[in-house]
């Protein structure tokens, strides 16, 4: 499974979120802050600590349950996308 933590308001979570579309591919979608990315206040203190334990306070932020892994940076996530789910 497949879990993107991101801001509606973030042009890099938009580029993800977009990617997962093309791809076709299902996901959770996890909205810790307002819109605001960073800088927005904390909505869900839960998933927010979920974000933060990945060891930085930031999104995207991309959980693959099932390969183990955990990344931000928007450009890493997609280029992981291709590689894995195209």
């Amino acid at each position: 499974m497949l879990e993107l933590y991101q801001s509606e308001g973030c042009p890099h979570c938009a580029k993800v979120r977009q990617k997962l579309s093309d791809l076709g591919i299902s996901y959770v979608i996890h909205n810790p802050r307002l819109p605001g990315g960073e800088g927005g206040d904390v909505t869900n203190e839960v998933t927010h600590d979920e974000l933060v334990a990945g060891g930085e306070d930031q999104v995207p932020y991309l959980v693959d349950t099932d390969r183990e892994v955990t990344m931000y940076e928007s450009d890493d996530i997609v280029e992981y996308l291709d590689e894995h789910y195209a």
